[in-house]
């Protein structure tokens, strides 16, 4: 008897597999640590938070 291969199936076996791998790969790497200086994200916040508030004003005053 001769022996037929499913060269689809083995085709898609080899995809599933390669693919859950990398999946496993990817969601196993962690992020480089790098030091953070929380006192300038701090001071950045607070930047943000006085120009935000300073554009509401104009356009509170543009509408009027």
């Amino acid at each position: 008897m001769a022996v037929t291969r499913l060269k689809r199936k083995a085709k898609r076996n080899k995809v599933k597999s390669k693919v859950r791998q990398e999946t496993i790969q990817r969601l196993n790497t962690k992020p480089v640590i790098k030091s953070v200086d929380v006192e300038q994200i701090k001071e950045e916040f607070a930047k943000g938070s006085k120009t935000a508030k300073a554009k509401k004003e104009a356009k509170a005053e543009k509408e009027d």
